[in-house]
């Protein structure tokens, strides 16, 4: 099984890791072009894949095509490159608003493609991918489930699904980071070193989450479960739900789905 990449960035980069990591595919088969050379090439080095000398060359004998690309240089690149992808080759697109109908558009009715939204976290093998296949059959969608099940939970879903989860675990790493950035600063603030905060604040954020999934217990739960009477923990939530901690959080999603719609009406 052969795989084109076009694009080399972070997520490019993270997801090809993974493929490799998993043993699902090996970085001889993968074949990746980037219109930087010093990322394909750094990317050539790292991975031990395969540097092709054109979008061309990378897709034409590929089975499976990710293009990991800028939403707006997909129509583009996708131009150039739909008269060179062979008979049968899956097409697997991480473009964020690039939906169902343009891919269709530029690729032709009758091949088959995937919608996916995967997240950063998948440069460390923990993201979360969202996934749409179209006109796949069952053993094409359980491999490439299996392909990004190697960067960590994959969702299976439509694609107004999708977009509504591509805004929690694709813009979420964000504001996991400002709570991050902001639990660090507040230690800081109490006397501890930069360094120790910054371990702190995201390895309590990391076994939280852990403990959230591992267990399946609500997470008003847990957070009950800390918040003894008359205690800390509770004065520390109060003081969050003063300052509109929850309220914010749910429109920064709300507000991520509304550009969403914005930015898909554009084409």
């Amino acid at each position: 099984m052969r795989l084109a990449v076009i694009g080399t960035g972070n997520m490019g980069r993270a997801l090809m890791g993974g493929f490799i990591r998993g043993g699902v595919i090996s970085a001889s088969d993968i074949y990746c072009y980037d219109v930087v050379p010093q990322a394909l090439e750094s990317v050539k080095e790292t991975l031990e894949v395969n540097a092709a000398s054109s979008g061309i060359e990378a897709v034409k004998d590929a089975d499976y095509v990710l293009l990991a690309v800028k939403p707006q240089h997909f129509d583009a690149t996708v131009s150039g490159l739909a008269g060179s992808f062979k008979d049968g080759a899956i097409i697997l697109s991480i473009a964020a608003a690039v939906t169902c109908d343009r891919i269709r558009g530029l690729i032709g009715d009758n091949r088959k493609f995937v919608r996916i939204m995967p997240n950063t976290p998948a440069q460390v093998g923990c993201g979360v991918s969202a996934v749409c296949p179209v006109g796949l059959d069952e053993d094409e969608t359980a491999f490439t489930v299996k392909l990004l099940e190697t960067c960590g939970e994959v969702i299976l879903c439509d694609e107004k699904t999708l977009d509504a989860i591509g805004c929690v675990s694709g813009t979420g790493p964000a504001y996991v980071m400002l709570f991050i950035e902001a639990l660090a600063d507040a230690a800081v603030s109490l006397g501890i070193k930069r360094a120790d905060a910054l371990k702190i604040a995201a390895g309590t954020v990391m076994g939280s989450g852990k403990l959230c999934l591992e267990t399946g217990t609500n997470p008003a739960v847990l957070k009950d479960m800390v918040c003894s009477p008359g205690g800390t923990t509770i004065a520390g939530v109060m003081a969050l739900e003063e300052n509109g901690f929850r309220n914010a959080a749910i429109k920064s999603v709300l507000a991520a789905y509304d550009k969403t719609l914005e930015m898909q009406n554009k084409k």
